[in-house]
């Protein structure tokens, strides 16, 4: 039902997962263990899913806490459920115990983040226009704030599309390359004339190294190629099926 890093779970004062598909109770393309509030599942369902999620986390249902994402750069602070709609934003950070910060994704890369000497948290949503505007080093600087050291910060990354499943084509080399040049090294020649394979997980790892974090781990779990337990915004978009599940990565402080 989940995944664990060994990074995260040797912390002590920490619960985190990055939840499979399976264990819920949806159907169809949704099978089975779908997060995705703004997906057109049944809500009960994607309810239901999200309480045995926050079950695992050991934290009330209201607690699994989400915000709206828009492949921004942003990082919002959580200081408790929120009141009304969630906020437009692509990372959250934390240090109230009590509290899980749950990322959703079908591809893009799940990262949570822990300062365990200064109690502090955080979980992004890291797509390839997050990655490039800066939404993790956003996270590492919202979490400086509230009393983190970046030095001491362990980040993982979660199921995300691997290189050899990410095709990009001309108008997203030509991005890339403006907006981040000298990292042509994650683009790899594809079969398609003008196209490239991205490397999605190796760029998140550059810049997180390039903040100077303490430690990074990439648990290597590629979303498109392994059907059985990720979602995969992609897969769906080549079968041209009509929606896709979401999965959940969270992290929350223990009281």
């Amino acid at each position: 039902m989940f995944i664990q890093a060994p990074a995260l779970s040797s912390q002590p004062s920490i619960r985190h997962a990055f939840f499979t598909r399976e264990g819920g109770v949806s159907e169809g393309i949704y099978a089975s263990l779908n997060g995705g509030v703004g997906s057109s599942d049944d809500p009960e369902k994607v309810r239901e899913n999200r309480r045995r999620m926050s079950e695992t986390l050991a934290v009330a249902p209201e607690a699994l806490i989400s915000v709206y994402q828009v492949h921004s750069p942003d990082a919002v602070t959580v200081e408790g459920p929120w009141q009304g709609e969630r906020p437009k934003a692509d990372a959250m950070v934390t240090s109230v115990p009590g509290l899980a910060l749950g990322i959703t994704t079908a591809d893009c890369g799940p990262v949570l983040f822990s300062d365990p000497e200064a109690r502090v948290i955080g979980a992004a949503h890291a797509g390839w226009r997050g990655a490039v505007t800066g939404v993790l080093e956003a996270t590492v600087e919202a979490m400086e704030r509230l009393g983190a050291r970046r030095g001491n910060i362990v980040a993982v990354l979660g199921p995300t599309i691997s290189q050899k499943a990410y095709e990009v084509g001309p108008d997203f080399i030509e991005r890339f390359n403006k907006e981040v040049p000298g990292h042509e090294r994650f683009l790899k020649s594809a079969e398609r004339p003008g196209h490239a394979m991205f490397d999605l997980p190796g760029f998140i790892g550059a810049r997180l190294e390039a903040a100077g974090i303490g430690a990074f781990t990439d648990l290597g779990l590629c979303t498109y190629s392994d059907e059985e337990r990720f979602y995969s915004y992609r897969r769906t978009t080549h079968r041209q099926e009509p929606d896709y599940g979401r999965l959940i990565s969270a992290i929350a402080l223990t009281p």
